[in-house]
């Protein structure tokens, strides 16, 4: 342990790449506040944490989705399907749940990501995250104009101003709707948080209120006709279990959403009791709806005769209710607009948050002084939005929005178990309070011109003797050394344990790649799919039971903001999410892993040549966590 003077100076081109791909930051406290300008407003409770969390998560796709399923994959046994990917979106919940109450600062997984991995992968997060949100947006955007038309009767019905229109030249189909909704949305999100969170709430009330509809309607229907739909000869499950579970890697998309209620979490009152109920209720509430409406549908109507297009309108039609279609497409236009407000939201705060850390231009970072709200980054976010809403058919895109969301989810869950065992243990500085470090050194009796110094990286380096004052790239031992004369071995056992716990997550990781990839692609010669099974499920194993039998660190209780949700059942649960995750993000495809790579290829390329030299930690000094706040007395000021 000791004092890092982390810079880019002096230590070669690829150990400063490496170095600032491995920098932290830390958690916000009473000690570091945010500029006056920076400061969001400090409005929402669990309503609206509700509010958003139900909205930005079911949108149209349910309306079709347990056609789709149904017929393909699940049979009868849909329900099924939605409450087995609910538990499974319950395991990031409960991640993220834990990390919001510690971490309560705008960014969501690309804070989390940098506080407790590193900058490299925090960056990737949060590019990938930008992706997801810029053309989820779009896709929720130009999913609207269709269902509008059927209040029009028809496409051909819409006003020209309104209506799709196709440009020869260009070869594309304009949809002036999906621009100006966006437009619409985004200068709702600038008048302010709890403004904008009122109108989410109004509009998903309208989309819940048509899903009962659905459920009550429909179970009138279903006990008055029998419940066609559960009486067939194949069986409750149609196509076994395995399509059951098929059915449930393909619904668990259904709950992506309830992590912008993460995104908010600077923005909220009460973060450490109002984060996690949020969260959980949220998703409870969706799971739930999901169920109920599956039970239904599903028993109205045998799944093999299901319209995959529009799977519950007819339903409702075959059963004389042709009427009812109104009502079900005023909430499937209900939830498009809910869903697209919960999509624009979270990127201005990742951007803001991103800017903040000089990862990208100070211009996203400016923060309202009458709204409170990043209106800049707000405005780029949805003059992009519009712009692909507009021009584009982002259909084929559409794969990319979970890429973002579920490396996401994996770097949540890999965060969760740094934060238990081998949370940091170095607090940056800026370099302008050297002199306070030194300072407060020398009050540990170390004599800073003649000591012993390392060039390090983040876990330790080669010794070298080299005076303290006026340089960088160095730890001062003596905390170690003064530990190790009144604890004898202590300190030595814990590092031991944490070098323990750190490899075991590492392995932890590859045997969750290497069990899901062998085991989800055929095209591998059996003997070698069997061995990465093996290897990968010992991996896997492994990890869990050294995870389970050693100690959690004691740090864990004072990390971040105390007084918060604790994630229950670690090693367990957030190995099982990493594994669940990996999967799902291998299934995805090439040619979606095709199109998102060149998406972070040119966000390497902009960290590069931006990011990394412009970072707020880029001269930063690195002090051990127990140290801090004798420097902040010492120092006499606040940390911006």
């Amino acid at each position: 342990m000791g004092f890092l003077f982390d810079s880019q100076k002096g230590v070669g081109l690829w150990g400063g790449c490496l170095r600032s791909l491995l920098r932290r930051k830390q958690v916000d406290s009473a000690h570091v506040k945010a500029n006056a300008h920076h400061q969001l407003a400090k409005e929402l409770s669990v309503p609206h944490l509700i509010a958003i969390g139900v909205g930005s998560t079911i949108g149209a796709g349910v309306y079709i989705l347990v056609g789709t399923v149904a017929r393909e994959h699940s049979g009868p046994a849909l329900s099924i399907s939605f409450l087995i990917a609910g538990i499974a979106a319950a395991l990031s919940a409960f991640c993220y749940a834990e990390l919001a109450s510690r971490c309560p600062s705008a960014g969501s997984a690309y804070h989390y990501s940098y506080i407790c991995v590193g900058e490299g992968v925090a960056w990737l997060i949060g590019w990938a995250l930008i992706l997801e949100y810029t053309i989820g947006g779009s896709a929720v955007a130009r999913g609207i104009s269709p269902n509008l038309a059927f209040f029009f009767g028809g496409q051909d019905s819409l006003p020209i101003f309104l209506a799709r229109q196709y440009i020869p030249g260009l070869d594309i189909v304009v949809d002036p709707v999906a621009a100006i909704l966006v437009f619409i949305v985004t200068g709702l999100l600038c008048v302010g948080i709890k403004e904008s969170t009122l109108v989410q709430g109004m509009v998903t009330t309208v989309n819940v209120c048509a899903m009962l509809f659905v459920i009550i309607a429909g179970s009138y229907l279903g006990f008055k006709t029998g419940w066609a739909g559960y009486g067939l000869p194949t069986g409750f499950f149609a196509f076994g279990v395995d399509g059951m579970l098929a059915g449930s890697a393909t619904v668990f998309f259904a709950y992506i959403g309830f992590d912008s209620v993460a995104s908010t979490a600077e923005e909220v009152k009460n973060p450490q009791r109002d984060l996690p109920l949020g969260i959980g209720l949220a998703l409870s509430i969706c799971c739930t709806l999901y169920i109920l409406v599956s039970v239904v549908i599903v028993g109205l109507v045998p799944y093999h005769a299901m319209n995959p297009d529009t799977p519950i309108s007819s339903a409702f039609a075959e059963h004389g209710m042709q009427w009812a279609a109104y009502i079900i497409t005023a909430g499937a236009v209900m939830a498009l607009c809910s869903t697209l407000m919960g999509s624009i939201l979270p990127q201005p705060r990742i951007l803001m948050a991103m800017a903040r850390d000089g990862l990208l231009p100070s211009f996203f970072s400016d923060v309202n002084k009458n709204t409170q709200v990043p209106v800049k980054s707000t405005l780029a976010t949805g003059i992009g939005a519009a712009m692909l809403a507009f021009f584009m058919d982002v259909d084929q895109l559409a794969g990319m929005v979970s890429v973002g969301t579920l490396l996401a989810f994996t770097m949540v869950a890999i965060s969760v178990l740094i934060l238990r065992y081998v949370p940091p243990d170095m607090v940056p500085f800026p370099s302008s309070l050297q002199d306070t470090i030194d300072f407060v050194s020398l009050q540990y009796g170390v004599n800073s011109q003649n000591i012993n110094v390392e060039t390090s990286d983040v876990n330790g380096g080669t010794s070298s003797n080299l005076p303290l004052l006026g340089k960088k790239n160095t730890v001062v031992d003596y905390p170690k050394i003064v530990k190790q004369e009144a604890q004898g071995n202590y300190v030595l056992n814990e590092e031991n344990r944490r070098k323990i716990a750190g490899s075991t997550i590492a392995f932890t990781c590859i045997g969750a790649f290497l069990l899901t990839y062998a085991a989800t692609d055929l095209n591998i010669p059996r003997p070698v799919r069997f061995t990465l099974c093996g290897v990968g499920g010992a991996l896997l194993l492994f990890g869990l039971i050294v995870l389970t039998l050693i100690e959690q660190d004691d740090a864990r209780h004072s990390f971040g903001h105390s007084g918060g949700f604790i994630c229950p059942f670690v090693p367990l649960l957030p190995i099982f999410c990493i594994l669940i995750n990996i999967y799902l993000l291998i299934n995805l495809g090439a040619a979606t892993w095709a199109r998102v790579s060149v998406w972070l290829l040119i966000g390497v390329f902009v960290y590069a040549f931006y990011g990394r030299t412009h970072s707020s930690l880029l001269d930063a000094v690195y002090v051990p966590a127990a140290h801090a706040d004798k420097i902040y007395r010492s120092s006499g000021d606040s940390l911006a």
